[in-house]
């Protein structure tokens, strides 16, 4: 079983939030193509990187799923997609193998 976790901005480069429907949507495709999803909305975390000398930081949400095979394929067509809805240059999705319990 895999652990998928897509990281979102909560706004976009000139810091306008995006609305809530923008989340629900996600929200609701992910949990029509996969057994549930848990999206972490209220209490963002924060993101911090550098490039070189500077550094930049941003709030972000999570959501993640649970699957048992990953679909390269539909996955990086997924994350265009949210990159063109985010207004983005790189949304970030990474996967984990998992044990559940």
């Amino acid at each position: 079983m895999y652990l998928v976790q897509i990281l979102l901005p909560r706004a976009d480069n000139n810091g306008r939030l995006f609305e809530r429907a923008a989340y629900d949507r996600v929200k609701e495709d992910l949990a029509s193509s996969f057994e549930g999803v848990t999206a972490y909305l209220r209490a963002p975390a924060e993101g911090l990187w550098r490039e070189g000398a500077e550094a930049s930081h941003d709030e972000i949400v999570i959501f993640e799923v649970m699957t048992e095979e990953i679909d390269l394929t539909d996955w990086c067509r997924r994350r265009v997609a949210l990159e063109r809805r985010f207004h983005q240059d790189k949304v970030i999705i990474r996967y984990m193998p998992i044990s559940v319990i």
